[in-house]
C-alpha cells in the first residue's frame, strides 16, 4: 500500500479474486443465496483497516454469489452514525456492516445518547486483529516513549493528536496512554483513519495513536514516526517498535488490541447469517489474504457466529468496565 487511499484495497480485492480460481477452493453451493445487490455498510472513511476488510470482502462475494456487491462509506461519529444507517435496512441478509471495536463496543459504554442497541445487532465473524500504532509527525524531536513523555508534559497539553473518530480505539488508547503517564495532548477527531493519516502526515497534528494494519505502509516509508505498539507483545511486522508496556513502569499493564468484522441486523434468518460466515471463513483461509494481513501486522481472526457474539459481549464489557473506573463519557457527533 503504497499511497494511502482506496486503491490499496481495490487491488487487494483484486488479488483475492484471482486467488478464486485456486483448486480446493470451490464456489459455495447450496444454502442461503442472495437475489439482489449486496450493500456492504463501512462506517468509516475510505482507506482505514474498515474500509479495507470491505472491499476485500466485496469481490468475493460478487463472484461467489453471483450478485453486485457495492461498498458504501457512511462515516462520523465514531462510526454510530454508518451502523445507524445499516440498522434502517431490512434483516433479510443483503445489508452487511463491517464493523469494528469502537462502534461495536466502546461505544455502548462512552456515547450517553447512543442511537442503538448491542441486541439489534447479530455478530457473525471476526476478520483481522491487531494493534495500534503511537505515531509521531517526523519534525517531533523524540525517538522514544519516556522521551515522548517528557515532551508531553514539557508542552503543558499543547500538542495535538488524530483519531479515526471519538470513542474509537485510538482515541480509548491514547486516553488511557495519558491517564497512565501524568500527560495532556487535545484529540482531534477525524471521519476514519484515512484523514486521520493525512493529517498526521501533513503536520496538522504532531501525532495519533491509530491501527497498526492501516499505518504500516507509511511508517516504513518514513512519512510518519512510529513510536510503539498498544499490545502486549512486539509486532512480528514491525519488531523494531517496542510494546507500550515494555518501556515504561507506569504502562506494565497497557494491552489493547483492536479487531475487526461483519455483522448483519438483528432477526436475519439464520442460513444468511450462516452463508455469509462460510464465506468469510474461506476470504480469511486463502493464502493472498493471510499475506496480505501478514503485511498489513494484522492476523486473520475467523468465528463462528456463536463465538464472535460471545467474543463481542466480552469486548463490550471489557470496555464498559474501563469507562466506568476513568469516568469517560460523551455525547455522540
Amino acid at each position: 500500500m503504497t499511497h494511502f487511499d482506496r486503491r490499496a484495497g481495490l487491488r487487494g480485492g483484486a488479488l483475492l479474486l484471482g486467488g478464486l480460481a485456486m483448486p480446493g477452493l470451490l464456489r459455495a453451493q447450496g444454502g442461503w443465496r442472495p437475489t439482489q445487490t449486496i450493500r456492504i455498510i463501512v462506517p468509516a472513511a475510505a482507506a482505514g483497516t474498515t474500509d479495507i476488510m470491505g472491499r476485500l470482502l466485496a469481490p468475493l462475494l460478487q463472484e461467489r454469489w453471483g450478485q453486485p456487491a457495492v461498498v458504501e462509506n457512511r462515516s462520523g461519529a465514531g462510526g454510530t452514525l454508518g451502523t445507524a444507517e445499516f440498522l434502517r435496512a431490512k434483516p433479510d441478509g443483503h445489508t452487511i456492516l463491517i464493523g469494528n471495536i469502537g462502534p461495536q463496543a466502546i461505544a455502548y459504554s462512552l456515547f450517553r445518547n447512543m442511537p442503538y442497541r448491542p441486541e439489534q445487532i447479530t455478530p457473525v465473524s471476526n476478520m483481522i486483529r491487531g494493534p495500534n500504532a503511537i505515531m509521531l509527525h517526523p519534525s517531533i524531536p523524540v525517538r522514544t516513549v519516556p522521551d515522548f513523555v517528557r515532551y508531553l508534559k514539557e508542552k503543558e497539553g499543547r500538542l495535538n493528536y488524530a483519531t479515526s473518530g471519538p470513542g474509537q480505539s485510538g482515541h480509548l488508547s491514547a486516553v488511557w496512554f495519558h491517564q497512565l503517564t501524568g500527560t495532556q495532548a487535545t484529540a482531534v477527531h477525524f471521519r476514519g483513519a484515512g484523514p486521520a493519516m493525512l493529517a498526521l502526515m501533513a503536520g496538522d497534528v504532531e501525532f495519533s495513536v491509530d491501527n497498526l494494519t492501516t499505518a504500516v505502509e507509511q511508517i516504513r516509508a518514513g512519512k510518519v514516526r512510529g513510536l510503539a505498539v498498544t499490545s502486549a507483545d512486539r509486532n512480528p511486522q514491525m519488531p523494531d517498535l517496542p510494546a507500550l508496556r515494555e518501556t515504561m513502569p507506569e504502562l506494565a499493564d497497557y494491552d489493547v488490541s483492536t479487531w475487526f468484522g461483519a455483522f448483519l441486523p438483528a432477526s436475519t434468518p439464520e442460513p444468511a447469517v450462516l452463508a455469509l460466515n462460510g464465506e468469510i471463513k474461506a476470504l480469511l483461509e486463502l493464502p493472498a489474504t493471510r499475506q496480505r494481513f501478514a503485511e498489513m501486522g494484522g492476523v486473520p481472526a475467523y468465528g463462528t457466529p456463536a463465538e464472535y457474539a460471545a467474543f463481542v459481549r466480552a469486548e463490550i464489557a471489557k470496555w464498559g468496565a474501563v469507562l466506568q473506573r476513568e469516568g469517560l463519557r460523551m455525547d455522540v457527533g
